[in-house]
Parts: C-alpha cells; structure tokens; sequence
C-alpha cells in the first residue's frame, strides 16, 4: 500500500493557487481519508475541478489579514495596517499659516503695483506743490521782502518827494503786510489826490500810482480864490486867481446843477482850447458860457447834453475863423452852428 500524500499547510496552499482565474485541471490529486481498517481509503476528487483551499483569509478577507508583503531585497515590510500616520505639530501649523499670508502678501503687492506707483506719484507731486506754496509764503511774509524803497507815479502837480515822506511808516513792513488803510489816511491829507493804487514790485519796492484831480477853475470867496475839481473838491486857496485857470461862477454854488453843467463842459474841451478859457458862468443847467483869450470872444454853449460833439464843432469853428476874428461862437445846436 502507498504512503498517503501529505495535507499542505497554509504557505504552500496560497503558493500553490494559480495566478490566473481559470479552472483547475480535473486531474486533481485524490483525497486520502484514514479508516478503521488499517489503511488509507482514496477518495475521488471534487467535481468542481478545483483544489480545495484550506482557508478563505489566506487569499480573502479585508486587507489588515493580509501577510507581510516582502520588497525587492526580500525583507518583510509592514503592511497598510502597520503604517503609522504622522502626527503634525504647532510649529509646522505656524510655518505654513505664516508662509500663506506671505504669499498672499506677495500676490497682493504684485497685481497692486501701478496703483502704488500711482498713488506715490500723486503724494510726490502734492507734497512738492504744498512745499512750494508754503515756502513762498513764508518768504513773503519774512523780513526776506520788506519794503526798502517807496516810489510815486503819476504826480504833476504834487511834489513825489512830499508823498513818499508821507508813506515812509511802510518802510520795514512785509510787502504782503503793507497796511493799505494807512496809507489811504496818509493820502488823504492831500487834496489833489483823486484815487491811488498799491503795486508791490519783490524784493523791496512799493509803487504808488496816484491820479490827481483835473481843477477845472477857481470860485471867488470870501477868503480868496479857491482852486476846484468838477466835483467840487477844494483842492487849494490862493488871495489872487490861480493863473491858467478859468474864473467860475455859478448860481447855486459848488452843489448846484449850474457848477455840475460846467465841470461836464470843461472836460470835454480839448486842451488847446481849454487853455484859452478864462471864465465859465451860468445860472441854471442849460446856459453855460465861455469866454475865450483876452479879447473876450463868447462861447454860447447851452446845455451839457452832447458836450464831446459841441466841443468838435467848436475846434472846427475856431479853426476857421480864429476867436480874434468873431466875437462870439453859438454851439447850442451843434449841427447850426452861428458865429457873429
């Protein structure tokens, strides 16, 4: 009798299975089964055709029941059940957090960058601009522009030097300080002075631009002649007629409708004739008369109305026939005009 075929173990069952899934051979080793008898009995084998496997977990089963897997040197390696996951610390929590907003930060600052240079041009140029204004005007208002020299224009009939001796509490004063009400109260003391302006020339100049008033003749009072304006301004009194100046004399006095139609006459006369006038009279606003040169040729002028186009036709007139030749010229109505 043979010797039965020995039972494999687990390791040579799962070494044994076929690696692919197709079917054993249906020539099977057969099953031997002791008896009672004293020997073997061989038993046929299963008609599935498959070997029978001693237990599923050696192939089956979740994959903690696995063996130990064994890697190119041979040595056994842990399987996934064995694996330790890796435990993560504050630090590297802190690092990474840190590394993101440094990165965010980068990002920011990268698609931030023409607005930046945007932003750092506009500061630069108001800076500069805030830094120039500020600068000028303390300049302005330092001892840096003070006024040194004083200088009037446009007198004729006063003395400049009088005028700037007046001004002189300027002197000192920042040109931007320069206090205009006292300098209007310094020039009032001079009647002929009928409007002025300040012109402020840096470093240390000021300019004075006065215009005088026009006297347009004197008025016979108890204290002499008094020199006038159109507007009636008193601008000196002399005992005698100031010379070049026609003799006024109007009903009503200075306030009245007869001296107003006058002052309107007069400076509307051209220079060459007004240089020929001596005396100016009327009594209401609409019989104003001149008289001409020594010879005394009247002038018959009516009232103000038209005085520029009278005062052409007069000049045309006078060229003419010169006042020595007529003894009067009738201008009321400019557009007939009568010489006798």
């Amino acid at each position: 009798m043979r010797r039965p075929v020995p039972l494999p173990t687990d390791g040579q069952a799962a070494d044994a299975r076929p690696a692919s899934g197709s079917r054993a051979r249906d020539t099977a080793a057969p099953t031997v089964e002791h008896t009672d008898f004293g020997g073997p009995d061989l038993l046929p084998a299963p008609r599935s055709g498959r070997a029978a496997r001693p237990s599923e977990g050696a192939t089956g089963g979740s994959p903690t029941d696995r063996p130990a897997a064994r890697d190119a040197s041979g040595k056994v390696t842990p399987g996934r059940a064995a694996e330790q996951s890796e435990t993560v610390g504050v630090r590297e929590v802190w690092a990474a957090a840190r590394a993101r907003r440094k990165a965010l930060r980068s990002e920011v600052r990268r698609f931030t960058v023409r607005q930046r240079r945007r932003r750092i041009l506009w500061l630069s140029v108001v800076g500069a601009l805030a830094l120039l204004i500020l600068g000028s005007i303390g300049a302005a208002y330092s001892p840096l522009f003070a006024v040194r020299q004083i200088r009037v224009v446009g007198a004729a009939t006063l003395d400049p030097a009088t005028v700037e001796t007046a001004l002189a509490g300027q002197l000192g004063t920042p040109l931007p300080l320069v206090d205009s009400s006292a300098v209007k109260a310094a020039l009032v003391a001079f009647p002929l002075v009928e409007s002025y302006t300040l012109e402020a020339r840096p470093p240390h100049e000021l300019v004075v631009r006065i215009v005088e008033r026009t006297p347009i003749g004197s008025i016979s009072s108890p204290a002499g002649y008094t020199l006038v304006d159109a507007a009636g301004v008193a601008l000196s009194t002399t005992p005698e007629p100031p010379a070049g100046h026609p003799v006024i004399t109007a009903a009503g006095g200075i306030g009245s409708p007869a001296f107003a139609a006058i002052g309107t006459v007069f400076r509307a006369l051209p220079d060459d004739i007004r240089a020929q006038v001596t005396a100016m009279t009327a009594t209401t606003g609409n019989d104003v008369a001149l008289t001409l040169g020594p010879g005394g040729t009247k002038v018959v002028w009516g009232n103000a109305d038209e005085s520029a186009y009278k005062a052409v036709v007069l000049a045309t007139a006078m060229a003419a026939r010169p006042p020595g030749e007529v003894s009067s010229y009738d201008v009321s109505a400019p557009d007939a005009v009568v010489m006798r």
